[in-house]
């Protein structure tokens, strides 16, 4: 880890992405995280100019017990990093969480949202092209007093977005670092409910939302999906169940005659294999554990969670809060580097399809 990341001058271009950080539960270890990958990102002279947004003063504090602040002050004192400020409710003390800094988290996304969703005309000073969001804690949000099930649901609702899509990636080292995507058609439901959540509307619209981003946000002409089955060995005709039959074939052939190339579907406990997925672009599974699993198992410390679907970017990491960890200069901070990066490569991706009207 470097000590003292020297800008490099396209840090201040107004060429390059803007992209909003924001530092999530601030007991955990979301402020540790951000400030090593940023001076990380510097000092490797990382395309971007980048927006921490969180309270100053715990991050300073982080950045101490790190040993590193004095590259956090210098990186602040030559523009490197732009701190949008937040402030606490209440001081954090690293691994306890407060409720009363709860509704300091939502503040953090509210004040991104801000840059990302302004229109012309708006009173707003400064626009961002991406966000990043390290973890948050849930049951903190809650128990100050608001409904709160998830980054992804809350992004969406103030976005206005019926349907989001969740997906994770990343490079796999056990195989040449291919990357791996894996989207999902359902997210954070009891596995009980999740046949009664398939439905061949939902299945259509998601895979239009992943191959219109996959366009759009990854650069990638003529997305090929593949979908998993729901039930063992993808309902074996029927005998292990009919979601195959009745749903996911029919929302298949909607799909392809959409123009979409999307084949399937396969047996979940063979399609995660180098040899079939080589030529893919995106792996749709049914469910949370289905997809994500071997997603985690090939890429984890690298993966990065990324909302499809929203009028923005919107990237951030693949692990939790790790309380345990916070303020001990133990947390690696490897999945917030990738969570970056692929903000800023999907930015660029946007701005270019944007700029041929795809």
């Amino acid at each position: 880890m470097p000590t003292d990341p020297d800008p490099a001058s396209s840090a201040a271009s107004a060429a390059v992405p803007a992209i909003a950080i924001t530092t999530g539960e601030p007991a955990g270890i979301g402020p540790d995280i951000t400030v090593a990958a940023v001076l990380d990102l510097l000092q490797q002279g990382c395309p971007a100019r980048f927006h921490v947004i969180g309270d100053p003063g715990l991050l300073a504090a982080r950045a101490a017990a790190m040993g590193h602040q004095d590259a956090w002050q210098r990186a602040m004192d030559r523009g490197a990093v732009a701190l949008c400020p937040v402030p606490l409710a209440v001081p954090a003390e690293p691994g306890r969480l407060d409720p009363r800094n709860g509704r300091h988290v939502l503040a953090l996304l509210d004040t991104a949202l801000a840059g990302l969703l302004a229109g012309p005309g708006s009173e707003v000073t400064t626009r961002f092209d991406a966000m990043v969001t390290a973890p948050v804690q849930k049951s903190t949000i809650n128990d100050a007093g608001v409904s709160f099930s998830g980054h992804t649901e809350y992004l969406a609702e103030r976005a206005g977005v019926a349907h989001v899509v969740m997906m994770l990636a990343g490079p796999q080292p056990a195989h040449d670092n291919a990357m791996l995507r894996v989207a999902l058609a359902t997210t954070h439901l009891p596995l009980r409910a999740v046949p009664d959540a398939l439905t061949i509307p939902l299945l259509t619209d998601t895979l239009a939302i992943v191959a219109r981003d996959l366009q759009q946000r990854f650069g990638i002409t003529a997305p090929r999906i593949l979908v998993t089955g729901l039930n063992p060995h993808a309902g074996e005709s029927g005998h292990l169940g009919r979601e195959e039959i009745d749903i996911i074939v029919p929302a298949l052939a909607q799909a392809r005659a959409q123009g979409i190339d999307a084949r399937g579907p396969y047996p979940a406990d063979t399609l995660f294999q180098p040899r079939l997925l080589r030529d893919a672009d995106c792996v749709l599974a049914m469910y949370h554990d289905q997809g994500l699993a071997p997603l985690k198992y090939g890429t984890f410390g690298h993966g990065v969670n990324i909302t499809l679907g929203l009028p923005f970017v919107r990237t951030s990491v693949d692990h939790g809060t790790a309380l345990d960890l916070a303020a001990t200069g133990k947390a690696e901070h490897g999945s917030m580097i990738e969570a970056i990066r692929t903000a800023i490569a999907m930015a660029g991706h946007t701005a270019a399809a944007r700029a041929t009207g795809l």
